[in-house]
């Protein structure tokens, strides 16, 4: 059995701290992106341009709270993670097994969430203010790298 091991080992893709932080930070900022354009179409759909405006400043602020007060923790958490396992580490390793998990069923909530439980502004304000969180706190990893 160690012999199989040692061969997956030896198969994994490897990157340095450096890569590792850069893929943390590019994946919170590019999730970020796509979630923040997507909540601001689906608000000012859904609530027309005044109303939209007004939830779309309130997604905004409140995803800058949340990435101060509850995304940074985070990611520091996961800079330090990366940091901690050092270089030539699996590059999908940048976010621990749990992470996957909470990453998947976040993406699974989402997709319940478009499927009309909530009025269609109600969803593009809840995406703008996580996509502005995870914008907000990618900060962290870009700055380590």
């Amino acid at each position: 059995m160690s012999a199989v091991r040692d061969a997956l080992d030896r198969l994994k893709p490897r990157a340095s701290v450096r890569l590792q932080l850069g893929l943390a930070a590019g994946l919170w900022t590019v999730v970020g992106s796509a979630l923040l354009v997507a909540g601001a179409r689906w608000t000012l759909r859904g609530a027309g341009l005044r109303l939209g405006s007004a939830l779309l400043a309130l997604g905004v602020i409140v995803g800058l709270l949340k990435g101060r007060f509850v995304l940074d923790r985070s990611a520091r958490r996961i800079a330090g993670r990366i940091a901690e396992r050092g270089d030539g580490r699996c590059v999908g390793g940048f976010l621990s097994w749990r992470t996957w998990l909470l990453v998947a069923a976040m993406a699974a909530g989402g997709r319940l969430l478009r499927g009309g439980i909530l009025p269609l502004e109600a969803v593009g304000t809840l995406y703008v203010a996580v996509g502005t969180g995870l914008i907000f706190s990618s900060r962290i990893a870009w700055s380590r790298r």
